[in-house]
């Protein structure tokens, strides 16, 4: 039986169509993918992401810990900031990607939706030894994403903190609504935004006063369907299409967040040698010349010798073109070197682009 998140009524009311989704029924869209689209990139919206795993690591070895087991330095976390990291197995494949936040008396993680139960089996047989304890806070509490280039001023109707001073991938213990929460500044859109944290009881509170000062704005609930187009126009990595148990951090673009500085961690070794030996493919954007729409598993070649595969592909509503990303052997992997996708319907031109595929978003 899927799982409902405490938004579940107010999306129904909303008219979201229903999808099983990571053990959840979640919505896929509401007014339709585009509009739901452009309403982020012009204004605001609001997504349900309380289907997300929300995991405290306490402990005087939490640091430690962490450190241990995810591929960035969360020793360099000052109080309430963020850090976006892989999490691997000592194969060098992706557990999973995760948000890390440093507050007061804890560390606070946030896991991919369908990575929940496995993540948090693998954290905790990776504590032997570590005077650390996991706290699953995932039912407990709400989430909301609300975010466009105009989030800052909705939000702002209804705290006296100044949300201008939240940097991004920082966040900020206050009230909203008279609800305690802590806000976050990052976002999987491209755009300014802010993730809301609190109570899972007040549920129906927030989301009510939310539309409520977001009116002038026109602000609307926003489906699953946009979130994935809106993140792919950004190049930002899904887990289990864009990298998994089988791909590694190098390859995959995220080698910005493995710091081989820092005191070991899972995987350190494998992952530098793959750095020094260089890998044998990596993820790319392409970008369709002319029409057609690219899928997952659909083949990339070149003067018809196979080169990889799509991960991710769809219509850009922003640009109103095909685009993709995908894995490409080494030597096709330059911006500007024209390559073909076999669709269904046919080969069709692509054209590597350096990310992100829009480049107009109101984060910067």
């Amino acid at each position: 039986m899927d799982k409902k998140t405490p938004f579940y009524d107010k999306i129904v009311a909303a008219g979201g169509r229903m999808v099983p989704f990571a053990g959840y029924q979640m919505p896929v869209q509401f007014e339709g993918l585009m509009a739901e689209h452009q309403k982020v990139r012009e204004s605001v919206g609001v997504f349900d992401v309380s289907h997300m795993g929300r995991v405290e690591v306490k402990g005087k070895d939490a640091l430690a810990f962490l450190n241990h087991l995810v591929t960035n330095d969360v020793a360099t976390l000052e109080m309430h900031q963020a850090l976006y990291t892989p999490m691997c197995y000592p194969s060098g494949g992706i557990v999973d990607d995760l948000l890390i936040y440093r507050l007061p008396d804890h560390y606070f993680v946030v896991i991919n939706a369908a990575n929940n139960e496995k993540d948090q089996v693998w954290m905790r047989e990776q504590a032997a030894g570590f005077n650390v304890e996991i706290i699953d806070r995932t039912d407990a509490m709400a989430q909301l994403a609300v975010q466009g280039p105009k989030a800052e001023q909705v939000l702002q109707r209804l705290t006296s903190d100044d949300l201008a001073s939240i940097g991004f991938y920082h966040g900020l213990e206050t009230e909203l609504a008279g609800v305690k929460m802590f806000i976050s500044r990052t976002g999987y859109t491209g755009e300014d935004g802010f993730e809301l944290y609190f109570p899972a009881e007040k549920a129906n509170l927030i989301w009510d006063k939310l539309f409520e000062v977001g009116a002038e704005e026109g602000i609307a609930p926003i489906g699953l369907g946009a979130r994935d187009t809106l993140r792919l126009e950004m190049k930002y990595a899904l887990y289990g299409n864009d990298i998994d148990k089988r791909t590694n951090p190098i390859e995959a673009g995220l080698g910005w967040v493995v710091k081989f500085d820092k005191p070991d961690f899972i995987a350190r070794d494998v992952l530098l040698k793959v750095k020094e030996e260089k890998p044998s493919r990596r993820l790319v954007c392409l970008e369709v010349q002319g029409s057609g729409i690219p899928r997952p598993h659909d083949v990339i070649v070149a003067d018809g010798e196979e080169l990889g595969q799509v991960t991710s592909g769809t219509f850009s509503p922003s640009l109103r073109k095909g685009i993709a990303l995908g894995y490409v052997r080494s030597g096709y992997t330059k911006s500007g070197t024209e390559l073909k996708i076999r669709t269904h319907r046919g080969e069709v031109a692509v054209v590597i682009v350096k990310p992100p595929f829009y480049k107009e978003a109101s984060h910067k």
